[in-house]
């Protein structure tokens, strides 16, 4: 069973429109607050792509025009499946810039989760473009992804990683984050929070994500500093761990 759908979403950035252009239309931009590691051809017809653990997922643009719109659509799937993306940018008076983002393809299988996922979804990673923007402008980060160890539900989880945070149950935007890292202390702040599948940390030099559900815990950071990916994976992985232990 398949079914086509589209979704938009609007967003306020306090960028102009070339900052906003360079993260949602550049492989380093994209890596600064979306998924994985990216890399974008930069003309109408030009290859894209997004690398996650354990698998690519390849794209072609389909629309470009600089500081105006952006658009590029997946390779579909065997059954049909297939995501595409468009994003138009409008300038706003002083150095802000409206950014619309329409999500559209086709999904199979259990959709109705799928379609209910991207709907809450999209506008947390646009949340996440806001505040690089506004944090770390000018800057590009190295995407982290590590997972956790699975557990028995996602209350469970939720739990030891807010807890290894240094944070309550009850939290909120604003909240101060503490915790050991490699060895040192972080201290960051609460940036976004959905309980029990979202969690966003900013830091002096990241913004951090912890996503989840059915149990499960991965990262989704983006780490502005001079680091090694894998290295950088693999530390977060025992981090979580021993959270998760």
């Amino acid at each position: 069973m398949s079914h086509e759908f589209e979704l938009t979403h609007d967003i306020e950035l306090d960028a102009t429109p070339e900052q906003v252009w360079e993260a949602i239309a550049t492989g380093p931009g994209i890596d600064s607050w979306f998924m994985g590691r990216n890399e974008v051809e930069p003309r109408e017809g030009g290859a894209g792509s997004m690398t996650m653990p354990g698998f690519t997922a390849k794209s072609t643009v389909t629309v470009w025009e600089p500081n105006h719109r952006f658009a590029y659509r997946g390779e579909p799937a065997e059954d049909g499946a297939f995501m595409a993306f468009e994003y138009l940018i409008e300038a706003r008076e002083g150095s802000a810039t409206a950014l619309r983002l329409v999500h559209s393809g086709i999904l199979t299988g259990d959709w109705e989760d799928q379609y209910d996922a991207l709907r809450k979804g999209n506008p947390l990673y646009l949340r996440s473009l806001a505040l690089y923007l506004k944090h770390f402008p000018g800057r590009t980060a190295v995407p982290v992804a590590a997972f956790g160890p699975h557990q028995p539900d996602q209350d469970t989880a939720w739990a030891a990683v807010v807890a290894a945070l240094g944070l309550s149950k009850d939290i909120r935007e604003g909240d101060e984050v503490r915790y050991t890292f490699d060895g040192r202390q972080v201290t960051g702040v609460v940036d976004t929070v959905v309980e029990p599948g979202f969690l966003g940390v900013r830091t002096g030099d990241a913004l951090l994500r912890f996503v989840g559900g059915g149990g499960m815990i991965m990262t989704g950071h983006h780490v502005f500093a001079d680091v090694d990916q894998a290295a950088a994976e693999q530390a977060w992985g025992e981090w979580l761990t021993a959270a998760l232990a």
